[in-house]
């Protein structure tokens, strides 16, 4: 692995407190962290340099949530709803998943992603069939080389001590050891969609092995967002980390509640909107001061890239009734996009931005391409012009993962054809 590496001569946007052009300047990372930001840069003698003349740098997309598996099931639920995707996609699909479809599913996904742009992922993943498919999806993720946090969904059956100890055991077997880029959190069913039992059994988990939690919640109706939100501040259980995903329909005055207790949001506004979950509250949720960040959700039925989601939190938050959106900007898309994403998957401190001392997740993007050319304003352009064409070098802690357009390191051919055999299989009438 190169050790120093500069990146010259290219537009830099750094997203810290909030997207900002700095102009053309050079990104110095050494040891896989960024060193310095300016104009002029020396290159260390012995220093790889990346010519980034014409290019926009600027960190990694984070995606914060992501079924990452479910990439060879990629349309298979179009124009449904989500009743729909529950039946196919969780009840006929999933449980003919092998532990084998869940590494080919989840290294295409993550591939899809570091090929996108897309530096962090958070991967919900309620594919924990047993230990095998678990084992799968942690080697998956380790090997696409992308920075991760493993969202571990307990597939058992209803035993909740066997819930508490699998993920103890999957805690202390894999991720016990030093730091890497891909670390762990709990996702939890609980309350809102498996009940108050196994709630408890996974927030307790949680607290006693210092995971953070993601959750589904908020997005059932505003019946079951009340009775959930309180379900956890009754048990005390609110105080702990925590990402609620959709979100859709807390009130104003309940997503202040979870800004107080230190909770972040994730958006998917592409899936919400597709299958009917509800409005996005990707505004209401930013106005109440809640870190508010972005995610694909499902290929399954919607887009894998951060360009189209990020438009689609743009459109979708500016179209809102009686203009109530239109304070929403490209600049605030992006930053849900970066630095706001890592904030509300609690990895602000190593990626994001471009503050020296964090780890070098960069992304290159050409602008010599007829749909980004002369784009007057390089922040609006990578929200409303740029698209996966346009993602030119990709590095995840300092190491190129894709330069000049390819993906680097991995067998693409190959991995596609086990995709393709895992996908015939698992959605087979």
């Amino acid at each position: 692995m190169t050790t120093t590496l500069l990146l010259t001569n290219g537009l830099v946007i750094d997203t810290a407190p909030r997207p900002t052009v700095l102009g053309t300047a050079d990104v110095l990372v050494e040891d896989g962290r960024i060193a310095a930001v300016g104009p002029g840069l020396a290159a260390p003698e012995g220093a790889e340099t990346i010519d980034a003349t014409g290019r926009i740098v600027m960190p990694g997309f984070v995606d914060t949530h992501r079924h990452t598996w479910q990439a060879g099931i990629r349309a298979a639920v179009a124009d449904g709803t989500l009743p729909a995707y529950l039946q196919r996609v969780l009840g006929e699909m999933a449980p003919r998943y092998r532990p084998e479809d869940v590494f080919a599913g989840t290294l295409a996904g993550s591939l899809e992603c570091l090929d996108s742009g897309i530096t962090t992922l958070v991967d919900w993943s309620h594919i924990q069939l047993g230990p095998g498919h678990t084992e799968a999806n942690i080697a998956a993720l380790r090997e696409s080389g992308i920075r991760a946090v493993f969202g571990y969904c307990y597939g058992g059956d209803g035993d909740l001590g066997a819930l508490a100890a699998e993920t103890g055991r999957v805690h202390r077997e894999y991720f016990g050891g030093p730091g890497g880029t891909v670390t762990m959190a709990l996702a939890a069913l609980g309350p809102e969609i498996a009940g108050a039992e196994r709630a408890l059994a996974e927030w307790r988990t949680a607290r006693d092995l210092g995971l953070p939690v993601t959750a589904h919640m908020g997005g059932h109706g505003a019946e079951s967002a009340a009775s959930g939100l309180a379900f956890l501040d009754a048990h005390g259980l609110m105080d702990h980390p925590a990402m609620y995903v959709h979100a859709n329909f807390y009130t104003d005055e309940e997503l202040k509640r979870i800004a107080g207790s230190g909770g972040t949001v994730s958006v998917a506004p592409a899936i919400e909107a597709a299958v009917n979950i509800g409005a996005p509250p990707t505004g209401r949720a930013r106005a109440a001061g809640v870190p508010t960040a972005l995610g694909a959700d499902t290929v399954a039925c919607g887009p894998g890239d951060m360009f189209s989601v990020m438009r689609a939190a743009y459109l979708l938050e500016r179209g809102r009734p009686d203009g109530a959106g239109l304070g929403f900007t490209t600049a605030d898309a992006l930053r849900m996009a970066t630095i706001e994403g890592a904030e509300a998957a609690g990895l602000a401190d190593a990626t994001g931005s471009l503050t020296p001392g964090k780890q070098a997740d960069l992304l290159v993007l050409r602008t010599d391409t007829l749909g980004v050319a002369a784009a007057h304003d390089p922040v609006a352009a990578v929200v409303l012009a740029a698209d996966t064409r346009n993602v030119d070098t990709v590095l995840v802690g300092g190491r190129v993962v894709k330069r000049g357009g390819v993906l680097t390191g991995h067998d693409v051919p190959a991995l596609l054809a086990s995709l393709t055999e895992s996908a015939g299989r698992v959605t087979a009438a």
